[in-house]
């Protein structure tokens, strides 16, 4: 028997069907019919935004049965933990729900509220799970006490890792970012009231970067003076045919004075301002901000739809970033895909242990090789690179 929801899928229902399907009165089974809604919901660009509606006003005591039942589809569950649709009174019972994916409660308990926080860190699911740990340990919104109790948790889940490893999942991140180049006020405001409670508690607190910023900054005040002269003179001695040397000193002096400008413009605001700046501001920008001491500047560069792979590529390699940045920057799938990223962060001694070894799955051979022999990085990651080296090239050995 084909269902209804089937045919709304081929379009083969005249629109005054999708129009009750959009507000959910069609004759069908309670089930059916959210799957009718979430399918419209999500797909449909006409009937979409009533279908939603419906949604957000459903039966609450349906809703819950729903969200709890193991046979429910995976994309009306996944539609009902989404950030963006996730209905509170529900979250206990999606928590208790298998049948959700660890990722999408990872997503959710990686930026949430304390409201929803603390439902997240009460539950078994949780306690549970490394993943969803270690998404919580990127939330600003947990307190250190929460922090040292999540750290806690992970460490037996962490003990057998070594041993196991090879057969473990990947770290379930998020979803996508949208990479646009457009960020709307409406973006900083969320970010803002979403993190009020620890913005408030940061008070007035000045710009300081992370050890050695200032030290590579000035190392050399007057260069780019120096430069300026160094290039008037030279373009007064050479004539024509020096055109590209002039570009190139040029570009040098434009880039000083650019970061030179940008420097003091961050160094004028609070943490506010620090804010909208990193998720608004230029590049350069940004790579003065990751490296801001106030944690919630520091994470709202990774948020800054104007990032790119590149920038975060730089960023997983630098040790004077707070360890937060490295701990949420492989919680962002648009970054886990770019391998050079995954390297860098397994390779920095600054990232975090358990992001370290959660993401050594994924390193290739060779790194592997470099990795174990890395003195810098810890000897527990030094030991599992060697182990997970040894371990591929006997199993490529193998392989005809």
């Amino acid at each position: 028997m084909v269902r209804m929801l089937d045919l709304i899928r081929e379009s083969a229902v005249p629109a005054n069907i999708m129009q009750s399907a959009a507000k959910g009165s069609l004759a069908v089974p309670v089930e059916e019919t959210i799957e009718i809604l979430v399918y419209l919901a999500t797909h449909n660009p006409v009937f979409g935004d009533q279908a939603r509606f419906t949604l957000a006003g459903w039966d609450e005591a349906s809703s819950r049965e729903a969200a709890g039942n193991l046979h429910t589809a995976k994309e009306v569950l996944d539609y009902m933990i989404s950030p963006k649709n996730l209905r509170p009174s529900l979250l206990p019972s999606l928590l208790a729900n298998p049948a959700v994916s660890e990722a999408a409660i990872a997503e959710l308990a990686a930026g949430c509220s304390r409201d929803l926080l603390q439902s997240i860190l009460i539950s078994r699911r949780a306690a549970n799970s490394a993943p969803i740990l270690q998404a919580l340990l990127a939330n600003p919104q947990v307190t250190g006490t929460e922090a040292g109790s999540i750290r806690a948790k992970l460490v037996p889940l962490l003990a057998n890792l070594s041993a196991t490893l090879a057969e473990e999942e990947v770290l379930p991140l998020p979803a996508d970012e949208t990479g646009t180049d457009v960020v709307f006020d409406e973006e900083v405001n969320a970010y803002l009231a979403a993190h009020a409670e620890e913005l408030a508690a940061e008070g007035e607190r000045a710009f300081q970067p992370i050890g050695g910023f200032y030290d590579e900054f000035d190392a050399e005040p007057e260069e780019p003076l120096a430069a300026a002269a160094a290039a008037a003179a030279a373009d007064q001695k050479s004539g024509p045919g020096s055109g590209k040397k002039k570009a190139g000193k040029k570009s040098k002096l434009e880039h000083d004075e650019e970061r030179g400008s940008a420097l003091q413009k961050i160094s004028r605001l609070d943490v506010k301002g620090r804010i909208q700046l990193a998720m608004k501001g230029t590049k350069e920008e940004r790579s003065i901000l990751v490296r801001d001491g106030t944690k919630l500047v520091a994470l709202a560069v990774l948020e800054s739809p104007k990032i790119t792979e590149g920038e975060v590529e730089k960023y997983s390699a630098q040790k004077n970033v707070l360890e937060a940045v490295l701990r949420a920057i492989p919680m962002k799938r648009r970054f886990f895909k770019h391998y050079p990223i995954l390297r860098n962060l397994v390779s920095n001694p600054r990232t975090p242990l358990d992001v370290s070894l959660g993401l050594m799955k994924n390193i290739l051979v060779h790194d592997l090789k470099n990795i174990s022999t890395n003195k810098e990085v810890p000897e527990t990651v030094r030991k599992l690179a060697l182990k997970m080296f040894k371990q591929k090239t006997d199993l490529s050995k193998k392989d005809p």
